[in-house]
């Protein structure tokens, strides 16, 4: 692995401010993706699902769509106080 040193990261300092301002977004893009983490990347690479839904499918989605126009959706708070538990229970991920 190389070593990274202060000079390097001047470099890269250096060759960011040399940039035309369009190119900027690109790079802050290009960095984030960088660093993010394994999974993360393969997610943010993975091709789009190009799979059609079925007949059965589509009729669920119009279905569950129209269940939540008519009806008002379920908090977070509320399932937790169907158990008896409270936002500041819940254990840290």
């Amino acid at each position: 692995m190389p070593v990274i040193t202060v000079q390097n990261k001047q470099h890269a300092h250096e060759l960011v401010e040399r940039l035309e301002d369009a190119q900027i977004l690109t790079a802050v893009r290009f960095l984030e993706f960088m660093i993010l983490d394994p999974v993360s990347r393969s997610l943010a690479t993975a091709p789009e699902d190009e799979e059609s839904l079925t007949e059965d499918e589509e009729k669920a989605l119009a279905d569950a769509k129209e269940w939540f126009r008519l009806n008002k959706g379920i908090t977070h708070e509320e399932v937790l106080a169907e158990f008896g538990l409270q936002s500041e229970n819940r254990h840290p991920d």
